[in-house]
């Protein structure tokens, strides 16, 4: 077999970047991505804390490798005519599709559109927050959250900063690790506000059920969403909007379309797989691996993956690392501290390390490998619901 095919992905964050640079380079890879650079994301709350820059050209991490990188924002997809269409009108053919549209910050609560920023915009907050002082309000008591909080805290003294929840701050870490947690961001002047749910967002604050919480800058780090793109196009989906897939990471409904990333839904031990390049990048690669496999008419293993820990940095100087089981729920055993900051950097820094190996050696990136769940193809034809696709491969 071992035929040449023209493969197409779009996308260019951290999965859609470990599909392209890992995929046998015999075949045609067209990188289509929205921006001409690549953005390390678990480094964004350090770019609106003052970090000068989070980014690498996406030229640089594709040179030598014969990978035709497109600048485009992909708008639709034609799934039984294998095309996808740019903004701009352009239409790029594909045997193989990889979607790797990944998500972004949920803004759907009242006035966060309008009066919060969000991860994504943290190059305007740190404009905003710089030289400046007053009352800044982060809302969202996942990692997210938590990291933003800890970060802008540390960095701009002159801003009283709390962290609205309708949770627990760290409500997934273990007893230990969100003891540390607390007393962490008690040293960083952090005023927590758990327990409360925000309704609005206004030019004065958040409005929430306990009342109005005074703002001068409110940050939004809520939970993720993904693109709509897949479920417009017919592509079965989960209630969350994510590809459905099968044990191999390829659609249910679409068989020359695969979902990676945040963008998949990949039933792992424990339920869907966690929004995190922790799990985007063993998906992304072994979806690579995959496509290799079956063009070559080598039988295609299903993923198999299970987590080891969460890292959480809390300033420049303190952080946390939380060890979880394959399932990811937490062991009680902890990191935390300046090693557990040092190990954070590491791990951040090893993400795009990775991705230049990729770029030498295309298969290097190695992780740790449970147990694999073969019923995963029929569990998520349970789950699919139809989008004017037929969920059946």
């Amino acid at each position: 077999m071992d035929a040449t095919r023209n493969i197409v992905i779009i996308g260019a964050g951290y999965a859609g970047l470990t599909t392209a640079l890992r995929i046998d380079r015999k075949h045609r890879i067209t990188l289509i991505s929205a921006d001409e650079h690549f953005t390390q994301r678990i480094r964004l709350h350090e770019l609106a804390a003052g970090r000068p820059e989070v980014t690498v050209p996406l030229k640089e991490l594709t040179k030598g490798t014969g990978i035709t990188t497109v600048r485009g924002r992909v708008n639709a997809i034609d799934p039984d005519g294998r095309r996808v269409r740019t903004e701009d009108g352009r239409e790029f053919a594909y045997d193989t599709l990889v979607y790797a549209l990944g998500s972004r910050t949920d803004t759907g609560t009242p006035g966060v559109a309008e009066h919060a920023y969000t991860a994504e915009q943290a190059g305007e907050l740190r404009a905003r927050l710089h030289g400046g002082s007053g009352e800044l309000v982060v809302v969202g008591g996942g990692l997210t959250g938590v990291e933003m909080a800890a970060e802008l805290a540390e960095s701009y003294p002159a801003w009283r900063v709390a962290l609205v929840t309708g949770g627990v701050a760290g409500a997934g870490l273990s007893e230990k690790g969100r003891r540390h947690l607390a007393r962490t961001l008690t040293r960083l002047g952090v005023r927590m506000r758990e327990g409360t749910h925000v309704e609005s967002v206004g030019r004065d604050g958040v409005r929430t059920d306990q009342g109005l919480i005074a703002a001068d800058v409110v940050v939004w780090a809520g939970s993720f969403r993904v693109h709509e793109l897949a479920a417009e196009a017919g592509l079965a989906v989960d209630d969350h909007g994510r590809i459905v897939v099968d044990e191999t990471l390829r659609s249910v409904s679409h068989p020359d379309v695969y979902a990676v990333g945040d963008a998949a839904a990949v039933r792992l031990p424990g339920g869907t797989h966690r929004m995190s390049c922790a799990a985007g990048m063993p998906i992304a690669a072994h979806a690579a691996d995959v496509i290799n496999a079956r063009a070559a008419g080598r039988p295609a293993e299903p993923f198999r993956f299970r987590y080891l820990l969460q890292c959480v940095s809390l300033g420049r100087r303190d952080g946390l690392v939380q060890f979880v089981h394959g399932d990811d729920t937490p062991k009680e055993r902890i990191l935390s501290g300046r090693t557990a900051a040092w190990v954070k950097e590491q791990i951040c820094r090893f993400t795009v390390a990775s991705l230049k190996m990729e770029r030498r050696r295309p298969g290097t990136y190695m992780w740790v490998k449970g147990p694999a769940r073969r019923d995963a193809a029929e569990g998520g034809r349970v789950e699919a619901r139809r989008t004017g696709a037929t969920a059946t491969r």
